[in-house]
């Protein structure tokens, strides 16, 4: 079986060099459906032209992982899902490849599978059927093939920084490729994030005192750990991370600033957290592994000395925000675990610069002369908070 998941469903190739999806095929989703026969699964997609693609299992919540070289999923969130289909997310995973994962409702076993060929295209073909919990563990457990292990974010090419400034700033739209994040009348919080993250990093470069290095300049998902891997490597005095995230219960409306701590300041930061790291661990990324207990000691000492200045960003951000007349959340200031923000030793910020759940936020977003507006105000924060940094150094040093 697992000669059949990692080898002949697959004709592996190294990864190719370039991020946008080639489009060698493309999903039809008006041929495709995802059915359930009694206890069966039945997955059926229909594809313009056949492409190498392999699967595999993974655990907690049980899924099944579907990558191709490469096939272009746009419509595949309109298939309809039946009971023991939880959810379905797809979209570019690394260069050259994209990746569909199916969140089943329980553990299952691959009955069939095949990529049926014809004159008019292909279509790869899935059976389902229930297996006990004990025995999809152990079929999720199974090493991946080394091509495919995630890469070490240590290892990882360092960004370049553009500009000349003496403030090195990661933007980090969040979000992106398999991940889309919240989504609204036909558009994605990782799009709207990534415009936004390109308007502002075009700013602070005009502005001369700025060099920015983008955590990912096009729609590619990109792990948290790596985000946080790439401010560290280049050297960056302060990392924000943007998002425009959607709340499934209660209202939230305005510009929020979040920071890091261990318990979030209210519920919806808590559930905004969570969904952060989730979408990781969806899209098919191991966040199971634990610091160890030198790590973290060594971890909260570096944290003594990097909150109060995390924190004076943190308040800038507001006053500039409010200075700007925009609009923000009823409690502006607001802390969460977000993984994201664990660099223990670079202020770190999230900013929710809307919700797309209000039909409000979401109007703003798509006002160019708003986003300007905002991006003013966090230019005008950044340099605000430099400076206090930089004198409050100054007069500490012995």
């Amino acid at each position: 079986m697992r000669a059949l998941l990692l080898s002949v469903l697959l004709a592996l190739a190294p990864p190719a060099p370039a991020q946008e999806l080639s489009a060698l095929s493309r999903l039809d989703a008006a041929a495709s459906a995802i059915t359930a026969e009694g206890d069966r699964l039945a997955l059926d997609f229909a594809l313009s032209q056949p492409a190498p693609w392999r699967i595999r299992f993974l655990d907690a919540p049980p899924r099944l992982v579907l990558d191709a070289r490469e096939i272009d999923w746009t419509g595949a969130a309109t298939l309809a899902l039946p009971p023991g289909v939880a959810a379905l997310r797809a979209g570019s995973f690394r260069p050259g490849w994209s990746r569909l994962v199916v969140e089943l409702a329980g553990p299952r076993r691959l009955e069939a599978a095949e990529m049926a060929t014809r004159d008019s295209g292909a279509a790869i073909r899935l059976a389902l059927v229930p297996t006990d919990p004990a025995s999809f563990a152990a079929e999720a457990a199974r090493p991946d093939l080394p091509e495919w292990a995630a890469p070490d974010p240590a290892v990882l090419p360092t960004p370049l920084p553009q500009g000349g400034g003496p403030i090195t700033l990661v933007l980090d739209p969040g979000h992106g490729g398999i991940d889309p994040g919240a989504e609204r009348e036909g558009q994605t919080e990782a799009q709207l994030m990534l415009t936004f993250a390109r308007e502002l990093k075009e700013a602070l470069l005009r502005d001369g005192r700025f060099s920015v290095v983008m955590t990912r300049e096009e729609d590619v998902f990109v792990p948290l750990e790596t985000r946080t891997s790439i401010a560290r490597a280049a050297g960056a005095d302060l990392f924000l991370s943007l998002h425009a995230d959607a709340l499934a219960e209660g209202e939230a409306q305005g510009a929020t600033v979040y920071t890091l701590a261990a318990e979030a300041s209210d519920a919806a930061g808590e559930a905004l957290a969570e969904r952060h790291d989730r979408d990781d661990l969806l899209a098919g990324v191991d966040l199971s592994e634990q610091d160890d207990v030198v790590a973290q000691v060594l971890m909260d000492m570096a944290r003594t000395e990097t909150m109060p200045r995390n924190d004076r960003l943190a308040q800038a951000m507001v006053a500039a925000i409010k200075g700007a007349d925009i609009r923000m959340h009823r409690n502006p200031l607001q802390t969460g675990g977000f993984s994201v923000l664990k660099s223990p030793d670079i202020p770190s910020i999230l900013l929710e610069v809307g919700f797309l759940s209000s039909e409000r936020d979401h109007a703003r977003l798509n006002d160019p002369e708003w986003r300007a507006r905002m991006v003013g105000a966090l230019r005008r924060a950044i340099l605000a908070w430099a400076d206090e940094d930089a004198a409050l150094r100054a007069a500490a040093a012995p």
